[in-house]
């Protein structure tokens, strides 16, 4: 992979880093940039020995959204175009959801529209205070993609995520972290090394209890409380079957931080 492709992958020391980078055009998602970013999803979510992934923007950007200059060049056409770019991006969407390693949005400059998307599915987010947040969608007159339908008002409530679907005003770092959208806010010189120390601390986590743990709450809203408590009862089991939890156990007796392996 080279600093020509769309989108770039590195896995090292269980850090899986996927960057959008198409800078002079903000990161904006075309045809072959959407494949290379399921492309890299896929990739990570077959390696086993990831723990944490990091998903950033090279340059002033995260994700400015979608190529709506090529959404308008393909003219009567524009459906099927839209059709071919949202259908890899949904299984990118849900290869992020499905992994057992947690995702970290790290936003820097503008995400809007298809970046607001992506970034709202990540497990968490640390926003720079440069960051500006739109979801876009209705100023080019049409709805949302990329599972913000589905994280939005389960993040901000449904009314509030009316309000920022609707109006697609744009609105700033602080307001992201008071909303819950993001986890965090730093200066944007601080952004890599801010992104860096919480992508470490989360790869020396036990992974199969985070992956555990996404699971349990993505799925509680669509539980009745029995089927809930079900779940729990049975992940922990799952999970108390892991070296992790016998090293967390052992090392909580023994009054010392624990020192997981990820399984």
């Amino acid at each position: 992979m080279s600093d020509a492709d769309p989108v770039l992958l590195d896995v090292t020391g269980g850090i899986a880093r996927i960057r959008f980078n198409r800078p002079h055009v903000l990161n904006a998602l075309d045809e072959h940039a959407i494949l290379a970013f399921q492309r890299a999803v896929d990739t990570v979510v077959e390696q086993p020995g990831v723990r944490v992934v990091v998903l950033s923007g090279a340059g002033r950007a995260f994700l400015a959204g979608g190529d709506v200059g090529r959404f308008h060049a393909a003219g009567e056409d524009a459906p099927h175009v839209v059709a071919a770019l949202i259908g890899p991006l949904n299984e990118a969407m849900l290869g992020l959801a499905k992994l057992k390693a947690p995702v970290i949005a790290s936003v820097q400059g503008a995400a809007a529209g298809a970046g607001l998307s992506v970034a709202l599915a990540a497990d968490l987010m640390i926003a720079a205070d440069d960051a500006k947040f739109s979801m876009a969608y209705s100023r080019i007159g049409t709805s949302p993609d990329g599972s913000a339908t589905w994280h939005l008002p389960r993040i901000v409530g449904l009314r509030k995520a009316l309000e920022i679907a609707l109006l697609s005003d744009t609105f700033d770092a602080q307001e992201a972290l008071r909303l819950g959208i993001a986890n965090k806010v730093v200066p944007l010189a601080d952004l890599p090394a801010a992104t860096e120390a919480l992508a470490t601390h989360i790869a020396n986590g036990p992974t199969a209890a985070y992956g555990r743990i996404k699971a349990l709450l993505r799925a509680s809203s669509g539980n009745s409380l029995a089927e809930q408590l079900q779940a729990e009862r049975d992940a922990f089991v799952a999970s108390a079957s892991t070296r992790d939890f016998a090293e967390g156990a052992a090392a909580f007796v023994a009054k010392r931080a624990p020192r997981f392996e990820g399984h």
